[in-house]
Order: C-alpha cells, then structure tokens, then sequence
C-alpha cells in the first residue's frame, strides 16, 4: 500500500482499544460517584470524530449526553454545563487553544475534564482531571478517536439494564485493527481510481447519515478542504432534498458513504436520485467491507472507522497524484485568527 505503515497503524489502533479498562474504570467511578451529565466537547475534526458515540447514546441511552464546541460553550455557557458533568474533550495535539480555554472553564464550573489526547507531554493531557493518550497522527487519529469515543459511551451503556453486551462488544474491537489493514489493502486499487478521478475536480458534494454522518462532514471538511483545497458541500442524507438537491448537475461529484442499520434508506434515498442526475456518483458501502467476527450491531457502531480507513487510501494517493501533500497550510496554525 502507497506510504503505508502496517505495523505503525495497527500499534495505533491497537492502543486506542486498550484504553477499555482505563477508560470503563474512569466512566464508572465517576457515574457512581453522582456525576449526571456527560458533554462531548471537541475543537474541529475531533469533535466531529466525537458525535457517533454521542449519537449512540443520546438515541440508546436514558443518560443526559450533550455534543457541543468549545469555543461555542464558551460564548453561550449552557446550563448543562455546571458541575454535575463529566466533560470529554479529544485533542490530537493536546494544543487546541479553545479546548484549553474549555478545561479552565470546566474546573471553574467544578466538572471533571477527561481528555483524548496524542501526545502525552502536552498542555491538555497535564491539566485535565484524568487523561489518556494514545499516540497517532492525522492519517490514524480517526479511527483512533472514533474507537476511543465508542468506548465511552459504551461503559456509559454498560450501566444500563439490557443496553449492551460490554464484554462481546469489546473482545470484537480488539479484532478490528487487523480487519482494517486487511480492508485498506483491498480496497487500495479502488482508492487510486477515485483520487484520479478526483485530482481535476474542484467541488464535491459529500453525503451520509446516521454513524456515518460525521466521516462525510470530516472528510469534506477536515481532508479535502483543508488538507488539499478542494471545495466540497458535506450535507447530511436527511438534508439533501431540502436544498442540495438543486446543485446536482451532470458533471457534479457527489460521494456518498453507506452504512449499517436504519439509517441507511436515508442513503439509499440519495443514491437513487442522484443516479439519475449526475455521471459522477461514488459510492463507499461500508456493508460491502468483509469483517469475518464482527456482527452487524458491532459494524454499525464501527461503520465510520470503516469509512475513515478506507478513505485515507483515497486521501494517500490523491496527495502524490495532485502533488499537493496533506500537511500543507496556508492559514492553520500558521497565522493569527
């Protein structure tokens, strides 16, 4: 696979599951401990790589699970957010200066901060009350965060009567980093085609829903946005026939992710109009991606770190292709704003 590290990534995805026990242990002591409110606040990718945990619980749990922005909980400071809350902030580098601002905020409110970090020696990860860091970079963080995030709300789920087989869940995670070298391998042809197909265009239109939601968003906005300058339009499924709809012309590039469970009519739905419309539809099923030992509750919740893997083969050959690596800036951490 083109500058692919297969030892390095599994490490990676490896050590974001191992954080199970850590993280379970931390969740229950603090549940039991009387905490009553759970926020998953994240700057940027982070943030988005946070809402299909978030999502999970607020649509399976009884538990009070809010997903927000730091900069925003700053501004506005909700009421959610006082001290009967556990707040979970993701930063790859540790350096984010809102989520900085957000940890400060937290401990003046008297929540108790839990961070995802990448880097163990970093602002973040020494000032919040509990941390755990699983080193990567932004071609593994994805996955990592989305394992990372799932575990939560999964020790979140565990404590609820019939919600979820933690124990089952997890001994399936811990196959999942193998199962996604070996599903980037096949699909490493595929994902050439598509960064040829995409190195000339300008402009997509990026689509899902449900778990999947947050891939599309992410990568629109996170990938071919900032990493390679390519416009793109990311539009959740449920959202496309009240507007999107309109910019479909024959020549338009709409990438559609599909995944598990009931959401997926709302995918289906995009596919088949757009078929009719525009030459330029690609479709990335994840249903279509062999996980022998994963079952079907367990690939929809990992249905985005599915997405997300076989999607940086897209974003490692597009790159080289457009001559255009993915750690080129012009403004990000590069100017003030």
């Amino acid at each position: 696979m083109l500058n692919f590290d297969v030892d390095r990534y599994l490490d990676i995805q490896s050590g974001a599951v191992n954080l199970a026990e850590g993280l379970d242990r931390t969740i229950g002591d603090l549940l039991d401990g009387g905490k009553k409110t759970l926020i998953f606040a994240g700057a940027g990718g982070a943030g988005m790589l946070m809402q299909p945990a978030a999502q999970l619980l607020m649509r399976r749990s009884r538990f009070p699970v809010f997903w927000d922005r730091p900069a925003e909980m700053m501004a506005i400071r909700p009421v959610y957010f006082d001290e009967n809350a556990v707040v979970i902030i993701p930063s790859l580098s540790g350096t984010t200066m809102e989520s900085i601002e957000l940890v400060e905020a937290s401990r003046e409110v008297g929540a108790v901060t839990i961070a995802l970090t990448g880097h163990e020696d970093s602002p973040i990860a020494g000032s919040v009350d509990h941390n755990f860091t699983n080193f990567a970079e932004d071609d593994t963080s994805s996955e990592s965060f989305y394992l990372q995030s799932l575990l939560v709300a999964l020790s979140v789920l565990r404590r609820e009567p019939d919600r979820v087989d933690y124990d089952s869940v997890v001994s399936e995670l811990k196959k999942l980093p193998e199962l996604l070298v070996d599903a980037k391998a096949a699909f490493e042809d595929r994902a050439e085609e598509w960064a040829e197909a995409f190195r000339d265009e300008d402009y997509h239109i990026i689509s899902a829903a449900g778990p999947l939601w947050a891939e599309a968003w992410y990568y629109g906005t996170c990938i071919l946005e900032e990493m390679q300058w390519i416009r793109t339009r990311p539009i959740h499924a449920a959202d496309f026939f009240h507007g999107t709809l309109e910019l479909l012309e024959p020549e338009v590039s709409l990438i559609l992710l599909k995944g598990s469970g009931p959401s997926r009519e709302l995918e289906n739905r995009v596919e088949e109009f757009a078929g009719t419309i525009s030459n330029k539809v690609r479709v990335l099923d994840t249903d279509d991606v062999d996980m022998p030992g994963i079952s079907d509750p367990v690939r929809e919740m990992v249905s985005p770190a599915i997405a997300s893997a076989l999607l940086e083969r897209v974003s490692a050959h597009l790159e080289v292709k457009r001559d255009h690596p993915l750690t080129t800036r012009r403004y990000y951490r590069k100017v003030a704003y």
